[in-house]
């Protein structure tokens, strides 16, 4: 099963998430076969993701970022990790690989989570865009779009809060 699973993502059948919806509604995710499945499934995803994001920006010219950083305030809190981020225009692209499990309280903290460091990085005037492994993969020239358009606009915006950079 662990094979299949991963090959389907791979070869591109499906969305890592599809599959765990799947196996949430027959009620299967909690068995430790497909916990592990599972677990290398969302792992896949977010590589395959990851490898689109890549070819996103090469493939429609844009300017190299900086790939999975952490980034903190000088002397202050760490303010999150992105998967890619272009200082020059303080824009960050995140990659939603969620998958919905079960309507957990850890699922509902780590939502809490996300929305809050969202919040926090425009706040200090850095744009976030969140693209999904699907959209990377069906849409890949609207998401350059989008990422684009908002390295454009950081131009007419006030210049973001300076934060430090990291690697992961």
């Amino acid at each position: 099963m662990h094979r299949l699973l991963t090959e389907a993502v791979r070869g591109g059948h499906c969305e890592a998430a599809s599959v765990v919806r799947e196996l949430s509604r027959a009620r299967l995710l909690g068995r430790p076969h497909v916990i592990d499945a599972v677990d290398t499934l969302i792992a896949e995803g977010r590589a395959l993701a990851e490898g689109r994001l890549y070819d996103m920006v090469h493939t429609h010219a844009l300017p190299d970022p900086l790939w999975n950083v952490d980034l903190r305030l000088p002397g202050g809190p760490h303010l999150g990790g992105v998967d890619a981020y272009w200082p020059d225009h303080a824009v960050a692209v995140e990659i939603d690989a969620r998958t919905p499990r079960r309507a957990s309280h850890d699922d509902r903290a780590l939502w809490s989570q996300y929305a809050k460091k969202r919040e926090t990085l425009e706040r200090l005037g850095i744009t976030v865009v969140h693209v999904t492994p699907r959209g990377l993969r069906e849409a890949l020239e609207q998401q350059a779009e989008v990422v684009r358009a908002a390295m454009l606009a950081s131009a007419e915006r006030e210049q973001a809060a300076h934060v430090v950079v990291l690697p992961h």
